[in-house]
């Protein structure tokens, strides 16, 4: 099985990008990352790539003002790269439709709650824990889905849950959370990889 090529597209730190590149060096999946992507020139995550030899770019919203050409300019470059999957990995801009038709069900997004819940508009980042705190909620986790035209509103390929103790801060959270998003992200790239996703009627099963 040929290796499948991996772009990933992140906005900060990048610690969901480090957790696939130590994942992808010690064989975990049968991919390779090929093309690391911010939005942001000051995203750690591009140091990150270069510290292990993966081509890191900083797209300019400057030079690609509207989210067309901007995703326009993704395209060309995940075609120049032969780019099979693409993981958004605390990627912070909205994805068109003609990015989404190009590659369809080739998109997948992680996502720091157990979706639909605190998913949607609005629920990105440490929002997302805020919220969840504010709720007082039992549980929360992560969720990897692929991406479609709606927000967070893909198909849902892998979950994990946590119970919150009631002591635990929004930044408590986060960082629990952080841990899970660190386990089912390269897991999720695994099964795509290995072909093991199908999606009918909006449900992945995992063949395994």
């Amino acid at each position: 099985m040929s290796k499948k090529k991996i772009a990933v597209l992140i906005s900060g730190g990048g610690s969901n990008l480090q957790s696939l590149i130590d994942r992808e060096q010690a064989g975990f999946f049968a991919g390779e990352i090929s093309l690391v992507i911010s939005n942001n020139k000051n995203a750690y995550g591009l140091i990150r790539a270069e510290q292990n030899k993966i081509p890191a770019l900083h797209i300019s919203k400057k030079d690609f003002p509207t989210n067309q050409l901007y995703d326009r300019k993704l395209i060309e470059l995940f075609t120049e790269y032969e780019i099979d999957l693409i993981v958004l990995a605390g990627y912070l801009r909205y994805i068109t439709p003609e990015l989404i038709a190009k590659y369809p069900n080739k998109i997948i997004n992680i996502h720091p709650s157990l979706l639909p819940a605190f998913g949607g508009q609005g629920y990105y980042g440490a929002n997302v824990h805020q919220a969840v705190y504010a709720r007082g909620a039992k549980v929360s986790g992560a969720t990897v889905h692929f991406v479609d035209e709606g927000q967070d509103t893909g198909p849902i390929i892998l979950q994990q849950a946590i119970a919150l103790d009631a002591k635990w801060q929004p930044e408590d959270i986060a960082k629990y959370v952080l841990r899970i998003e660190h386990q089912i992200l390269p897991l999720a790239v695994k099964y795509f990889c290995e072909d093991k996703l199908t999606i009918k009627n909006n449900r992945v099963y995992i063949d395994l």
